[in-house]
């Protein structure tokens, strides 16, 4: 019988599988019940997120999946509840972890781009957001990307009403190593970014809100070519909420973030099998 080739979910499997034993113990500690392991949890859950699913739904579907569950050695069919649970107990750092060993599959140029959009939260606890008088209906997630191959290199989500200029500083420290030109719109205008830019050896190519006919001036002399490379942020923005809905599922809004950053997991996996 001719051998059947790997589909293209299978091949994502075990790249998320691969990452998951690199970034995590078999099991979360010595007094686990040990039915199923970190590594099944996380490739689970990745594969919620990419079919955009419930996790009722992918079960059922998993049954008639045999290679997958081989793959990652699944005996047995968990529970939704599991699978839930899972989703709660595993901390955010683990899903930091994730992300940067995903972004090490891609190539990168150190041309890096940073861009904001919002994400809808009708699905947080309104129990919450009366408790904490809270008004604002979307999530603000800012990305920075590697304009070689849109890979996602840090991931930023707030519910407040931030400033680009607030956030950016942050994400700069966190990926200094990475980062030898930044491009960014009017919006991280601000000299305490390029300061620290310049701190860290990177270039800022950040346009100057334009007050003055010098800022125009500085504006006209910025190499347009490499700076049109930031319009790749708004693709990647654009591409998260197409695959994977533009809102996001989790009640809770600490959960919403970890959600997003599982988001930017799933989609450097997918474009690693696409190169």
């Amino acid at each position: 019988m001719q051998t059947l080739p790997k589909s293209r979910l299978l091949q994502f499997v075990e790249k998320a599988f691969h990452l998951a034993q690199r970034a995590t113990a078999r099991y979360s500690s010595k007094f686990s019940k040990q039915r199923y392991t970190l590594h099944q949890h996380i490739v689970l859950l990745c594969l919620k997120i990419r079919k955009n699913t419930s996790y009722r739904t992918l079960l059922d579907e998993l049954i008639e999946m045999p290679r997958i569950r081989n793959e990652i050695g699944l005996a047995e069919i968990p529970s939704p509840s599991i699978l839930c649970k899972a989703f709660h107990r595993l901390e955010m750092a683990v899903w930091r972890v994730l992300l940067n060993l995903s972004v090490a599959l891609l190539p990168t140029n150190g041309v890096v781009s940073i861009d904001a959009s919002g994400f809808d939260r009708s699905y947080a606890s309104k129990h919450y957001t009366k408790r904490a008088k809270l008004t604002i209906q979307q999530l603000k997630v800012t990305l920075l990307i590697d304009t070689k191959a849109n890979a996602i290199l840090d991931i930023h989500v707030t519910t407040t009403r931030k400033h680009d200029s607030q956030i950016a500083p942050s994400l700069i420290r966190r990926n200094r190593n990475s980062i030898r030109i930044l491009l960014g719109d009017k919006g991280y205008d601000d000299q305490t970014i390029r300061s620290l830019a310049r701190e860290y050896e990177i270039r800022p190519l950040i346009k100057h809100r334009e007050f003055t006919s010098l800022h125009y001036a500085w504006n006209a002399r910025m190499d347009t070519d490499l700076y049109g490379h930031r319009s790749q942020s708004e693709t990647v923005n654009s591409a998260l909420k197409r695959k994977y809905g533009a809102f996001v599922r989790s009640r809770y809004w600490w959960k919403q973030f970890r959600e997003l950053v599982i988001r930017c997991v799933v989609y450097n996996i997918e474009i690693d099998l696409s190169n």
